[in-house]
């Protein structure tokens, strides 16, 4: 007789939302839902640690001197040798003339591979010509080809143009490759409505009258990211230049480094300060090119 008044009233206080079983899944609801959000921000944490330590280690052993590298434990702080390290560098390599350089060379590749390819990008995605399909196929089929297999018939080629030894050589060849095209077809196609084309073409605009004004600024965030891809591929490249470049005054960084481990074979504080110097200026390529890619995605979130 008495169970049925208490099932009433339970249920009817679950239903006035005062404390109940409802009020118990909830709870376990928020104490799952803080568990996952722990979890996650744990692995984040964890993922930049490891992310990070490879440079922090780097900075450490280029403060150091051998007996603190090879030392066991470890030592994980930085070192007083830091000096001493860059004067060696600077000594055994011409690193300014190195720097500039391979500034000259980065930045030169960059900026021609974001003009051919982003014109060829927005002719494969936005206009028709024969053999259009046909040729970018051929263009797709390039990635099958390993970059070593092109070692020699370059060579051959800067040879016959006299520019075995100069900056030309490093530029010219990878002022265009079928990576960025690809990229920049895909932006183009999903970012550049036809019905703006169409309009420039009613005002008169030709090709690189409508490319300029509005393809570039809609490819910013591609032309971003693709710039600081090459810029770091260029950057770091060292195959190539070793075999062009024949002149040790008009050596790439990656060459002089080179060097500088052979130089001082034992003296690893110096080659890693000599790879700090070198990366420094591919982090503030980063940041700034990074703030165009990254503002152009948040401008693609708020419009979608």
């Amino acid at each position: 007789m008495t169970a049925t008044p208490t099932t009433t009233t339970t249920n009817t206080a679950a239903a006035l939302g005062r404390p109940g079983a409802a009020g118990n899944d909830r709870g376990h609801g928020f104490r799952r839902g803080w568990v996952g959000t722990a979890v996650t921000h744990l692995c984040l944490i964890v993922g930049v640690v490891l992310s990070i330590f490879p440079f922090y280690w780097l900075l450490v052993m280029s403060t150091s001197t051998n007996a603190e590298i090879f030392g066991y434990p470890p030592s994980l702080w930085f070192g007083g040798n830091a000096m001493a390290n860059v004067a060696s560098v600077f000594s055994n390599v011409d690193m300014l003339r190195a720097l500039l350089n391979t500034v000259i060379v980065s930045g030169g590749t960059a900026v021609l591979v974001m003009v051919f390819d982003s014109l060829a990008a927005f002719a494969f995605a936005k206009y028709e010509f024969p053999f259009k399909r046909t040729l970018f196929t051929v263009m797709l089929a390039t990635f099958l080809v390993p970059g070593s297999l092109s070692l020699v018939p370059s060579f051959v080629l800067m040879a016959k143009l006299g520019w075995i030894g100069g900056l030309q050589a490093l530029i010219v060849p990878g002022a265009a490759n079928a990576f960025g095209i690809f990229l920049l077809r895909q932006f183009a196609t999903g970012s550049i409505p036809n019905e703006v084309i169409d309009s420039a073409r009613v005002d008169g605009a030709g090709f690189f009258r409508t490319w300029w004004s509005i393809a570039v600024p809609m490819l910013r965030g591609g032309l971003a990211f693709l710039g600081i891809f090459t810029f770091v591929t260029a950057w770091n490249d060292y195959v190539w230049p070793l075999i062009v470049l024949i002149d040790p005054k008009g050596q790439t960084l990656q060459v002089a480094l080179a060097g500088l481990s052979s130089v001082n074979a034992t003296d690893l504080g110096a080659v890693m300060a000599g790879a700090v110097i070198s990366v420094f200026p591919l982090i503030g390529v980063f940041i700034i090119g990074s703030r165009h890619f990254i503002a152009n995605i948040a401008a693609g979130a708020l419009k979608g």
